[in-house]
């Protein structure tokens, strides 16, 4: 069993940084690919981020490619996403996910958290 806690979200300008965490709790964490997807009102949730259980291989969205960056710190339980040079489209409750695979589909992944809302303003 896992359990997940996202922090961190909130309204930040257009061109700044966020920097999002998600604590992790239960069983053998760190064994799990951890990842990051949001959703927009009215839009289906999408991939964002996946970090291997290891925390070397990583891959993104083309969306936020070179943009954000995601990492976890297993010795405190965290996963971070760092957002920067954050966009209007960026806005969505971003999740925090826990899996089995190194995946981008959702399927993939046994574990969510409840949300945290990032705004993205002019």
């Amino acid at each position: 069993q896992v359990q997940l806690a996202e922090s961190g979200g909130g309204l930040v300008q257009a061109g700044g940084s966020l920097r999002l965490s998600c604590a992790v709790s239960g069983r053998t964490a760190s064994t799990y690919a951890m990842g990051w997807f949001r959703q927009a009102p009215g839009k289906e949730r999408e991939f964002v981020a996946v970090v291997s259980g290891s925390g070397v291989v990583r891959s993104y969205a083309d969306s936020v490619k070179g943009r954000f960056t995601i990492a976890r710190d297993n010795a405190k339980n965290t996963v971070y996403l760092q957002m920067n040079s954050l966009r209007l489209e960026d806005t969505a409750v971003y999740y925090c996910a826990a899996g089995r695979k190194f995946a981008v589909v959702q399927g993939h992944y046994d574990y969510w958290g409840q949300g945290t809302q990032v705004t993205v303003s002019s």
